[in-house]
């Protein structure tokens, strides 16, 4: 496959400045994703001389745009915003770095066989419209729905903005004890003050949608089935769990607690302000070697790169070193106090400091990075045990035109409504989400996978190649379920695997084709339209994107993975073990999804720690 990737770093940096003799920085981060970048930038804000080591040539990790076909640039992996906190837009000035976002309406589509669809957005009078083609009951319930899911955002948002109140490991003085317990009366002070605002009845209500499976929420609020598996979607995306999984009501809210612009629950695709041509210094660390090469008339693209690009922009213009092609392979500890004295690239560069965030998952970080018997059994067994499975295949193509869908009229080369926002396949009822689930429970890939597809060239002319015959070329992203990790019979590593089917479907259609077939039923000959794709399986996640068991959340959302259980108990305020590191990403409170949460907090965290050591 062609690919182009586009690299950020430092202008100013050096060998010098990463590794000379006697080197030694402030903080170190593993890892150039969107976390890792926005704890690099809170540092450097506060004065802190910090270095992002990523192991890929270009940063973002799973937030990032890659150039996959000639022309066509992709968000390879992530592929909508909306959970980045506001917080961090705001104190990082996003928008001046370059963050742009662009508004879906509506904002779902979902066709349905007989000849109906259904269309969802921020438009409330649209969704009565449509809702109502359905049910009149439900397009009266929908607006109340909406609501409550609001008033429960409202109450996550201190949580997700906060570390967690976690007890402290080691023996403290006596101003830490009390500074410590200040610290926790304030923050159960605020949850307290948060659930009086809620009420009894929807703090119940809450506790019913942590705890119950989401086809029992949806169930109790609607009778549309096209309604309900719509909204089904956003709890078990990403996840192995069935809608009819106890808490996959919570993953609902996760995927519903986000913005765009103070909008509430509404995802966009993002853009960046900065378009036309400018210059910049890449600088890659390759064999201890320092290369630096400028990449003149480079035009700074859409997608989710921008989202890292523009936190790596505002981390940059504070100070931090971000390097590229520089692979951590193992944390250096000192022997005598068995705290963290650094990392040991891949190359065998020693690189100096005694505070490292890792952006790495809990997995990679604990059972590949940090030396063996260095952690407590208790903690090693924990990290071990913690569930990584995925059930998620993400497609990337390029397309010479949009779908047409036989449920609407056809619109040639202009985008319809039905163009604009996710498009859900597959999802005409819960029951066709849970039948797919249980065949990868089974061990197989879907027999009808659950699809969602967005096509961001709608709105960002940014991403896709223009066609001087009027036709437009278009980037499309398939978001898949359910496909498990290790297949019962055969293995996603094996090429005649994954261009065949298991004998078990008794066909010898590839699973990419398998899904084009299924987007046929809905949006006749949509597969003759494909130009070029590229196919991400979770063995592929994990191995390009070093996203353990393919998890693109870097461990499970259950309610056992959540705030003070996360990563494990005992050790969710991002301090481990190993004095002096730290945990910066997804797989620490409050978990998945290009939130930034985690690493803001964490930096919070270690400036707090730092300022302590000080005193």
């Amino acid at each position: 496959m062609w690919r182009r990737g586009f690299s950020s770093s430092s202008s100013s940096s050096t060998r010098a400045a990463l590794a000379s003799d006697g080197k030694k920085w402030d903080a170190v981060v593993i890892g150039g994703g969107h976390n890792g970048l926005t704890a690099a930038a809170y540092l450097a804000r506060s004065g802190l001389s910090v270095a992002v080591l990523e192991r890929r040539h270009l940063i973002g990790g799973a937030a990032v745009t890659e150039e996959l076909v000639p022309g066509f640039k992709f968000s390879r992996c992530s592929y909508l915003q909306s959970l980045l906190r506001p917080s961090i837009i705001r104190e990082l000035d996003l928008g001046r770095h370059g963050l742009k976002l662009l508004k879906r309406n509506p904002s779902s589509f979902t066709p349905c066989l007989d000849g109906r669809y259904l269309l969802l957005g921020p438009d409330a009078h649209l969704n009565h419209s449509e809702i109502s083609k359905f049910s009149k009951k439900d397009a009266e319930a929908y607006p109340r729905y909406e609501n409550q899911l609001q008033s429960f955002c409202k109450f996550m948002d201190s949580l997700l903005d906060s570390p967690t109140p976690e007890t402290l490991h080691e023996v403290p003085s006596f101003n830490d004890r009390l500074r410590d317990k200040l610290q926790k009366s304030v923050f159960w002070a605020q949850c307290m003050q948060q659930a009086l605002l809620l009420g009894q009845k929807d703090m119940v209500d809450f506790m019913d949608l942590l705890l119950s499976p989401a086809s029992k929420v949806l169930n109790n609020w609607f009778e549309t089935d096209a309604l309900k598996a719509t909204l089904a979607t956003d709890a078990v995306i990403g996840s192995t769990a069935s809608v009819h999984t106890p808490g996959s009501g919570y993953v609902l809210l996760h995927h519903v607690m986000g913005e765009t612009d103070g909008d509430r629950g509404i995802w966009s695709y993002v853009d960046s302000l900065f378009g036309g041509c400018v210059n910049y210094v890449i600088i890659h660390h390759r064999n201890s070697e320092m290369q630096k090469a400028v990449f003149a008339k480079w035009y700074v693209e859409g997608g989710m790169g921008s989202v890292s690009l523009a936190i790596s922009n505002a981390a940059r213009e504070s100070g931090a070193h971000i390097i590229t092609n520089a692979e951590v392979s193992q944390l250096m500890i000192s022997e005598d106090s068995g705290a963290v004295t650094g990392v040991l690239l891949a190359d065998g560069t020693r690189v100096f400091s005694s505070v490292v965030l890792s952006n790495a998952t809990p997995y990679r970080t604990f059972m590949e990075l940090v030396p063996q018997n260095a952690l407590p059994e208790d903690f090693h067994r924990a990290i071990k045990n913690s569930d990584y499975s995925s059930g998620t295949t993400k497609i990337n193509l390029a397309t010479d035109r949009l779908p047409q869908f036989q449920c609407c009229k056809p619109t040639l080369s202009e985008a319809g409504p039905q163009h604009v926002g996710t498009i859900h396949i597959g999802s005409e009822s819960m029951e066709e989400i849970d039948s797919a689930c249980k065949d990868a429970w089974n061990g197989f890939p879907s027999r009808r996978p659950l699809i969602e597809m967005t096509i961001p060239s709608v709105l960002d002319k940014t991403i896709s190649p223009p066609d001087i015959l009027l036709v437009g070329k278009h980037v499309i992203n398939l978001f898949i379920q359910y496909t498990p990790y290790k297949p019962l019979e055969g293995n996603w590593e094996d090429s005649a695997y994954r261009l065949t089917n298991d004998p078990f479907f008794f066909s010898q259609e590839s699973f990419a084709q398998r899904c084009f077939s299924l987007i046929d039923e809905y949006a006749p000959g949509f597969s003759s339209s494909i130009i070029g794709y590229d196919m991400l399986t979770p063995p592929d996640l994990e191995r390009e994107f070093g996203l353990t068991g393919g998890n693109i959340f870097h461990g499970a959302m259950g309610l056992d993975s959540l705030f003070l259980m996360r990563p494990v108990k005992g050790w969710s305020d991002y301090r481990t073990p190993l004095r002096g590191l730290y945990m910066c990403g997804s797989g620490a409170h409050p978990g998945g999804g290009v939130m930034g949460a985690p690493g803001r907090n964490a930096a919070h965290v270690v400036l707090q720690d730092v300022k302590n050591s000080l005193n």
